[in-house]
């Protein structure tokens, strides 16, 4: 007995000094989505400082990225305050006496917002001095302004896709469309949506408008669309899904919410581009 109580690790009061399990995040067979809902850790790409990501609750499908410390509520301008439950962020104040904040209204790379608190002026300056360190040992680069011949709608930017008889509109281009899924090693996968071994979609000009949406007054007629509508049903739910032909039959979480957001030509005339991407027209021209 003494031996086994000797060998016991205690802290200095002599209480065991256990560790807790760790548990990992897993998905509920019932749950109608396979995203983790955890804060999606990363870092800004103009300053280089933390930012978690939640899925949020308002109007905006897409995620919101917070500071990753709460903050005292009575620092944080009504505007500005966020409160996350459950792992989906609110818009809104829960009545307790700390709260989140966009890191939009931190980040030393945008223009500082007038209604700014001392406080958040002192964290904002602390935020600055952080990118000056990473950008001084080389962790981070500054992104050189685009040159305006390269401005051409070649390559879109936020591309328009025919899938599921629904059109989106993209973040990223086709090619740089990356998989939501959760690694082995709990990273997001790298690999592209687009594989040269799956099949793939065809570049068309097609109406602006659709017999759905009510008719709009607009510059073009015809736009350039990624039409995936020929490809089987499966393959569509994985574009969809925004899945690697790896992760297309995975049980994997998804680590990451899809980046599609349903397109609307009043909303999305910037992202309606009246020709064909150079590669298409190219392959049209061949034929």
């Amino acid at each position: 007995m003494c031996s086994a109580n000797a060998s016991t690790p205690r802290r200095w009061d002599g209480t065991p000094a256990r560790l807790p399990r760790s548990r990992s995040l897993r998905v509920a067979p019932d749950s109608p989505t396979r995203l983790v809902r955890s804060a999606l850790p990363g870092r800004c790409t103009d300053c280089g400082n933390r930012v978690d990501w939640h899925p949020r609750t308002d109007t905006d499908d897409r995620a919101v990225g917070l500071h990753p410390q709460e903050l005292p509520a009575a620092a944080v301008p009504a505007v500005s305050r966020w409160h996350v439950s459950s792992g989906i962020a609110h818009p809104a104040h829960d009545g307790t006496p700390w709260c989140r904040i966009p890191h939009t209204a931190l980040c030393p790379a945008r223009s500082a917002p007038a209604s700014l608190t001392p406080q958040l002026t002192a964290l904002r300056r602390h935020l600055a001095l952080h990118t000056r360190r990473l950008i001084n040992s080389g962790a981070l680069t500054t992104p050189a302004a685009p040159a305006p011949e390269r401005t051409e709608p070649c390559r879109p930017a936020r591309p328009i896709a025919h899938l599921l008889s629904v059109r989106y509109i993209a973040d990223h281009p086709i090619d740089a469309i990356q998989c939501v899924a959760q690694t082995r090693q709990r990273h997001r996968c790298a690999r592209p949506v687009l594989d040269v071994q799956a099949p793939r979609g065809t570049w068309a000009l097609l109406p602006t408008t659709v017999p759905s949406h009510r008719a709009t007054a607009l510059s073009v007629d015809r736009m350039a669309v990624y039409d995936l509508t020929h490809l089987p049903y499966t393959e569509q739910l994985r574009w969809r899904h925004q899945h690697c032909p790896d992760h297309a039959t995975s049980s994997a979480a998804d680590l990451a919410l899809t980046e599609w957001e349903p397109f609307n030509p009043q909303l999305h005339h910037q992202h309606i581009h009246p020709r064909l991407p150079y590669s298409a027209r190219k392959q049209h021209h061949g034929t």
